[in-house]
């Protein structure tokens, strides 16, 4: 059975809407889009009338390549002063056949936070630890088993309210419904885990336009998390300030040109570009990448200092992600500060093999997670727009193997 699911990712640089196929844990990916982000500073919203113009144009053009309209999606919200805690909630099996469902995990979890959240605050995850039936050994996964009750242990993440409500309104008002939310950092990790990390303690790091963002993980839970004022738009300034150039030529600079090691770029290799002043300059890449690798080296010195803030624990691996990542060399700056402990992602993902989308695909995947855990299927489409996504456009590549057309109700509960 085949989920159809959409993540809009929210960032300062850029909103991105995925919509995409997971089937027998294989994600399709059916549309990527996206537009420049307006109305944003440092993940929240600011302007609110521009944002909405921002996500009616990416919206459009989505739905203009599938040929019928994302009206559901899961999104992303800005982890800052996000706070973790530890609760445990229990539940009584009260159907006829005593059989646990997904309505009676939802119970539990909902009882884990019962009189627990903070007045300003309002729920973003809460990941499930370990479940126990009638108080016995722990277990990952009880759907289907039978009980009197049913016991959760979990981490919740809470974030200010004003974080989330705004955004909520603004999607409202174009007529988009939001089915889930999540911490940035929980859609990363999905996009990364494998067997290996989902049993070890690490850090996984987004490099985004204007935060970097630090995320702690215990055996794939999020405990702790810091967001650094630092990213791309930093350099971005730095290029424009030195070099005398518009905003726009310094990242386009940055990204054509520059080197996150200058050891490995050449003098000899430059472009010729018109100053404010407008004076021809000549911009060499050796110059350009000591000015990107200064600055890159400043922000990952201070996320190796907040690491150690935020957890006592020893540490197995350091993941790198977002779209600065993907500059020239980075793995090798990465391996000068860090050591061989820190890698770069990777995102592989046919359709969207960037890491600036390592947070929507794995929003995507976690969502599928909660659905599988909850014994639960979900169409964003209806069964008439099911049809006309896999007939109509027969560009769109629907894996053989779902059942599209086919839909059993969405399902959404924190």
């Amino acid at each position: 059975m085949g989920n159809i699911i959409a993540s809009l990712d929210i960032g300062d640089n850029t909103l991105k809407l995925i919509t995409a196929e997971i089937s027998e844990n294989k994600i399709n990916i059916l549309n990527v889009s996206e537009v420049p982000s307006k109305g944003l500073k440092n993940g929240i919203i600011i302007n609110p009338d521009q944002i909405i113009l921002a996500l009616k144009e990416l919206f459009k053009k989505a739905d203009e390549v599938l040929g019928v309209n994302v009206k559901k999606v899961i999104v992303n919200v800005p982890s800052n002063d996000a706070k973790f805690i530890s609760s445990e909630g229990t539940t009584t099996i009260t159907n006829d056949d005593k059989v646990i469902k997904g309505v009676d995990i939802v119970r539990a979890m909902q009882a884990s936070i019962y009189n627990r959240i903070p007045k300003n605050y309002e729920v973003a995850n809460i990941i499930p630890m370990i479940f126990k039936i009638n108080e016995d050994n722990p277990i990952t996964n009880p759907i289907n088993m039978n009980a009197e009750t049913l016991t959760v242990k979990d981490v919740v993440a809470i974030v200010p309210k004003k974080n989330i409500y705004t955004l909520i309104k603004c999607l409202e008002s174009i007529g988009i419904t939001i089915v889930d939310i999540t911490l940035s950092s929980v859609g990363d990790y999905h996009c990364i885990k494998n067997d290996n990390i989902n049993r070890l303690v690490g850090a996984i790091v987004n490099i985004g336009d204007s935060v970097t963002t630090v995320s702690i993980f215990n055996k794939g839970v999020i405990t702790n998390n810091e967001v650094i004022n630092l990213g791309g738009q930093n350099i971005d300034n730095d290029i424009s300030f030195i070099y005398k150039v518009t905003r726009s030529d310094a990242k386009r600079l940055k990204e054509k040109m520059a080197l996150a090691a200058s050891t490995m770029a050449k003098a000899s290799e430059s472009e010729t570009v018109t100053n404010k002043l407008g004076e021809e300059i000549k911009v060499n890449q050796y110059e350009l990448s000591e000015i990107v690798m200064s600055r890159l080296k400043e922000l990952l010195d201070l996320v190796k200092k907040q690491i150690n803030l935020l957890t006592k624990k020893e540490i197995s691996y350091i993941i790198f992600t977002g779209g600065m990542t993907e500059i020239a060399n980075f793995d090798i700056l990465l391996d000068e500060v860090f050591g061989k402990i820190a890698k770069v992602n990777v995102t592989q993902q046919l359709g969207a093999r960037d890491n600036k989308y390592s947070t929507g695909i794995g929003m995507i995947k976690y969502y599928d997670s909660k659905l599988r855990l909850r014994n639960k299927n979900f169409s964003i489409f209806s069964n008439d727009e099911l049809e006309d996504l896999s007939g109509k456009h027969k560009k769109i590549n629907i894996s053989e193997n779902s059942l599209l057309g086919k839909i059993f109700g969405y399902f959404f509960d924190n």
